[in-house]
């Protein structure tokens, strides 16, 4: 190698960084603007819809996404990295322990009205969808078990409810959300986690 072309990959180091930074923003902006039209119209929601909330071309979308088994299999991950990572961040910025649980139960909520679709997408997977449960289940349940740790020991909520009885209720609540205009799962689920509190002394 010449001085000349070291000297050339020498100035083009400094722009990969921030190049894949950008390229990495950019696909977390996509998904998050396909979770919200999830959220609200459904895992078939016209891919043109997605990206005109990401403020990209239907190009882009299919780019990073070939189809939509990929596009929705890949918001599901980023939702439960989302989830995960906000529990610790709730608990930390709550003013109490049980605002920060019920909190991060509206976040669960909005993830699960979106994964309530991907069975039908991915029916003929069954070992790539019980993958993904898994990840959900490994990720999510130590969260809401911190969550839930936290509020018992502040004498908050009973201590005698485990993250994953809470996590399935949670779920339960939410089947048919996605479908039923006049059903109000996060309205549901807010009464249960009020539900949790412990009886003030009288």
């Amino acid at each position: 190698m010449n001085d000349g072309e070291r000297g050339a990959r020498r100035g083009a180091e400094p722009t990969a960084g921030p190049r894949r930074a950008d390229a990495r923003r950019n696909k977390e902006n996509l998904l998050d603007a396909a979770a919200a039209i999830f959220v609200t119209a459904g895992v078939e929601a016209p891919v043109r819809d997605i990206a005109a909330e990401a403020g990209v071309g239907t190009a882009t979308i299919y780019r990073h996404f070939p189809t939509r088994a990929d596009l929705i299999i890949a918001v599901y991950r980023h939702q439960v990295e989302a989830c995960a990572e906000a529990g610790p961040v709730l608990l930390a910025q709550g003013p109490t322990a049980h605002a920060a649980l019920g909190r991060w139960i509206d976040l669960f909520v909005d993830f699960l009205v979106t994964k309530h679709g991907l069975a039908a997408v991915l029916q003929s997977d069954a070992a790539g969808f019980g993958a993904l449960h898994a990840y959900f289940l490994d990720r999510l349940v130590p969260v809401c078990t911190r969550l839930l740790d936290a509020a018992a020991a502040a004498g908050e909520i009973r201590s005698d409810l485990a993250a994953y009885e809470l996590m399935r209720g949670v779920g339960n609540l939410c089947i048919g959300a996605d479908s039923d205009a006049r059903y109000d799962a996060r309205r549901l689920t807010r009464l249960l986690v009020a539900g949790l509190r412990v009886p003030a002394a009288g």
